[in-house]
């Protein structure tokens, strides 16, 4: 019954739409500031103070007090693998509603944060080109980095060595492909690294990540992406590591 109550609690919680809508943009792993949830989430202050202070005290998210401000950020992976599969919920069980898409929400199709890792069409194509380099062995159950991704991986500049006691490498179900992207350790690292390369750039305002043109041309290099376009008909292709093979259209 306690358990039964709880689920109740964190679903009344996440069901109101300016909690839900705050939630959403800390999906993008920063930390923001009540002021700046309201705005998102077209509300007073005052009534996002009193939103934020539930979901603290629910344990979904965490504050942080720094000077004259106070900022606010999902409390753990957890929660965060938790919003995101509600959004794959949502996104394949609940019918479409009839209206265009915004040009925000082909931003986020094609590349956006996921918590600390990489979503979107891009998430999706680096997930598959390193299973077919060989370099990641990824099911429905889990993952696992092979000798030969450790290596690349390093190469690239992500480093593992540092190991915590979070998941190290997992498939997360990408609501928008509804297709497999890399999350935990390997994923965060693998997202840094991009960033500090400046081969995606984040985006004011939104999730979303911007692919700038080394990134195009590191990802061709690197892992083996070709991008044939950047408006609503991208294509991505994964270059066949086999002569004989086709390459993969995403």
């Amino acid at each position: 019954m306690a358990a039964a109550a709880n689920l109740v609690e964190v679903a009344a919680l996440v069901g109101d739409t300016a909690r839900a809508t705050m939630l959403s943009v800390l999906m993008g792993g920063q930390s923001l500031t009540a002021k700046e949830l309201a705005y998102h989430a077209t509300i007073s202050p005052s009534t996002a103070s009193e939103h934020l202070s539930k979901l603290v005290g629910a344990h979904l998210l965490t504050v942080t007090r720094g000077g004259r401000f106070s900022y606010y950020r999902i409390a753990s992976p957890l929660i965060a693998t938790m919003l995101e599969s509600m959004k794959v919920v949502a996104a394949i069980e609940v019918p479409l509603r009839l209206q265009p898409r915004s040009v925000n929400d082909e931003a986020l199709r094609f590349a956006r944060s996921c918590y600390d890792h990489l979503a979107g069409q891009v998430g999706v194509a680096v997930a598959d080109a390193l299973v077919a380099m060989g370099h990641i062995v990824l099911t429905d159950e889990g993952g696992e980095v092979t000798s030969s991704g450790e290596r690349f991986l390093c190469a690239f500049g992500a480093d593992l060595r540092q190991r915590t006691r979070r998941i190290f490498c997992q498939p997360c179900l990408d609501w928008s492909e509804r297709r497999y992207h890399l999350k935990g350790l390997v994923g965060a690292r693998i997202l840094d690294r991009l960033l500090e390369l400046g081969w995606l750039k984040s985006v004011s305002g939104s999730r979303a990540l911007h692919l700038t043109s080394s990134g195009r041309t590191g990802l061709s290099e690197i892992f083996r992406l070709e991008i044939n376009n950047g408006g609503r008909d991208t294509r991505l292709i994964i270059r066949s590591t086999k002569r004989e093979g086709p390459a993969l259209v995403l």
